[in-house]
């Protein structure tokens, strides 16, 4: 038999898969919780969010209230990282029941003598728990409740605000109900909002020809930070194969010098804990990242579960590879990619724990060495749980930790990888190009369940991919594409400095670079300044110092006309900064429209004078109308404007 319960709790939000995942935030982020709470007859039911630290014996109560049709929302806020602990209480509660029918029967001129007797009962119930001046009180009331000739002062203290604050402060949980517990898992803040730039280590020396090193890369830190990001991703750092080296442009065949794909790792200078030998020693590589962190940067590893041919695993851990009868490991394939220099790693090994263990185990070498970011390549071509193992041993114990998922998969294998722990995610932004499909796909990202778990990290370009919208654009094309980037997601990321040079000639007909420097070393004149490298600069200034640029969800689309012009509006969650973007997708026509203001979400009338400041050319404009003309040519596609009311 089950226990006497009358209320009933239902579609609790957010859960993911009915509480088997967690949903993410950041420290000091909101948790806004919905639930359908609902009992039989028409008795008053109150309701709280509970929730703990996983560091915490006690659980905290914020309340919870009534919308419309039974359902509920309320809130609460993650103060730290790790996990938290959530559910919702829900009781009905006789005395507010008490007090709402007294005020029922009043108000139809009835008599309440009775009923006034009957709250003396709840005033009881209530008074251990009250402060001296509030006892004083209820000592009163429980006087002129049962007294006739007060009664015109009863009724109005029966019905009063004190009273009502009193019964709400001080509920009597009478057969309560519980939900389930979910979780919340809570990151630091980059985890939300982070500014990734990728460059090859190898091609970062000053002199053409000359493979780069980690001091070469040193030189370039200062340009990194200035340009405002506080990300810098490497490709592999490790040796790279020699058996089936890929030749430049992906070339099965091989010359002298070629220096193969950083992606083929390991040879017989060793695997996933070794550095190539011409990028410098182990000491070299801590000291980039300390130089790194003097100037606010991160270095991001990239973690690659593959191995070349001539990888050390090969020949100490053969059961970690699927071999065939004559002999030979099926090299990597991804249709119509071919990868003859990476040999796949047999999951499905019978000493898949000692596999297991041995990649959580370069994980913490390179924890141990500073690196606390990681790009995992290829992540929905291994086991879903063994991310789920990997990435809660390691959070585990650093929290810090943040992996960036190299998923471009299918949609539901991208998000399956975000449920299973996956902190950021790259995304299908890449291939999205005009209005209707920016707009679809940033709703799916910010208005359905997927906000709950999955980060965004919208990249422009790749080493991997050279978008077909970018292969010869022109300048106002780049620019676009990076402010659109910059301005949707919180979480950004760049291939430079093929980027900002707007270096895109491609394969014919393929998405891949011509001579790619995934296969090859190039040189670069690292101190070109130009009209992208400032807008890129400038850009990032303007996200770094405004709240509402440093989140993804909160976002709403506003309407204009021209199918050209893409308009929305984001705020920080306490509405304390707000923006509103303009974009135009035409890179090589002036375009003009009328734009609404989404007047109710900035809680003002028409009429209302709203300023705005635009962030890049410092113009201030009053608008006092819904509907505002805005023109953009394509030498400066885009407004960033900061919302004063």
């Amino acid at each position: 038999m089950q226990d006497q319960r009358r209320v009933v709790i239902d579609y609790v939000y957010p859960s993911i898969n009915g509480g088997d995942f967690f949903i993410k935030r950041v420290v000091n982020e909101i948790v806004n919780i919905k639930a359908h709470i609902l009992a039989d007859g028409h008795d008053v039911l109150a309701a709280s969010v509970l929730y703990k630290h996983e560091r915490e014996k006690n659980w905290r109560e914020n309340r919870i209230h009534l919308t419309v049709n039974n359902e509920w929302e309320g809130s609460f806020t993650v103060e730290k990282q790790g996990f938290y602990s959530y559910k919702i209480e829900a009781w009905v509660d006789y005395a507010l029941n008490w007090q709402h029918g007294i005020e029922r029967k009043i108000a139809d001129n009835q008599h309440v003598n009775s009923e006034l007797l009957e709250g003396v009962g709840y005033l009881n119930e209530v008074y251990d728990s009250l402060s001296h001046d509030d006892k004083l009180y209820l000592d009163h009331l429980k006087n002129i409740f049962p007294n006739g000739n007060n009664y015109d002062e009863a009724i109005k203290e029966a019905t009063s605000g004190r009273l009502h604050h009193i019964f709400y402060s001080n509920p009597k949980k009478i057969l309560a109900n519980t939900s389930k517990e979910y979780r919340v898992y809570v990151d630091r803040k980059k985890a939300r909002f982070s500014t990734w730039y990728e460059f090859f280590p190898r091609s970062a020396s000053e002199d053409p020809g000359v493979h780069g090193t980690f001091k070469d890369c040193e030189r370039l830190l200062p340009r990194v930070a200035k340009m405002g990001f506080d990300t810098l991703y490497l490709p592999p750092i490790h040796p790279i194969g020699e058996v089936n080296r890929k030749g430049k442009n992906n070339t099965t065949t091989t010359v002298e010098g070629d220096v193969g794909s950083t992606w083929g790792v390991g040879s017989h200078y060793g695997g996933h804990k070794a550095i190539h030998p011409q990028l410098g020693s182990l000491d070299d590589f801590k000291s980039l990242i300390h130089r790194a962190k003097e100037q606010n940067i991160e270095i991001a590893m990239d973690y690659a579960l593959q191995a070349a041919p001539d990888h050390p695993w090969v020949k100490e851990h053969p059961q970690w590879f699927k071999w065939r009868p004559d002999g030979t490991v099926q090299y990597a394939e991804n249709p119509p990619k071919k990868y003859q220099d990476i040999l796949p790693i047999y999951w499905e090994t019978e000493d898949y724990k000692a596999l297991w263990n041995e990649c959580l185990d370069i994980l913490m070498y390179w924890i141990d060495c500073g690196i606390h970011v990681f790009r995992v390549d290829n992540p929905h071509t291994k086991p879903f749980y063994f991310w789920n193992w990997i990435i809660a041993q390691v959070k585990a114990k650093h929290p810090d930790v943040i992996f960036l998922a190299e998923a471009f998969t299918a949609p539901k294998v991208m998000a399956q990888l975000a449920k299973q722990g996956y902190t950021q995610s790259y995304t299908y932004f890449t291939w999205r190009n005009n209005k209707h499909e920016l707009t679809e796909y940033v709703e799916e990202l910010t208005k359905t369940e997927l906000r709950e778990y999955m980060q965004p990290n919208f990249w422009p370009n790749t080493p991997d991919i050279n978008p077909m919208h970018l292969q010869g654009a022109n300048e106002s094309k780049h620019i676009q594409r990076y402010v659109l980037a910059a301005t949707l997601s919180s979480s950004i990321g760049l291939y430079g400095p093929v980027y900002e040079y707007m270096l895109s000639d491609a394969l014919l007909g393929r998405e891949e670079y011509l001579n790619s420097e995934k296969f090859q070393i190039t040189h670069y004149d690292w101190n070109i300044e130009n009209k992208l490298t400032t807008l890129i600069t400038k850009i990032n200034y303007i996200r770094h110092e405004n709240e509402a640029l440093q989140q993804t969800n909160n976002i709403k689309f506003c309407f204009i006309e021209n199918s050209n012009l893409i308009a929305f509006y984001k705020w920080n969650d306490a509405k304390t900064n707000e923006v509103l973007i303009v974009i135009s997708l035409d890179a090589f026509n002036l375009q003009q429209g009328t734009l609404q203001l989404p007047l109710h979400e900035l809680g003002v009338n028409p009429g209302h004078n709203i300023q705005i400041k635009d962030l890049i050319t410092f113009n201030i404009y009053n608008w006092t109308n819904e509907w505002n003309f805005v023109e953009l040519h394509p030498t400066l596609p885009f407004h960033i404007f900061k919302i004063t009311k």
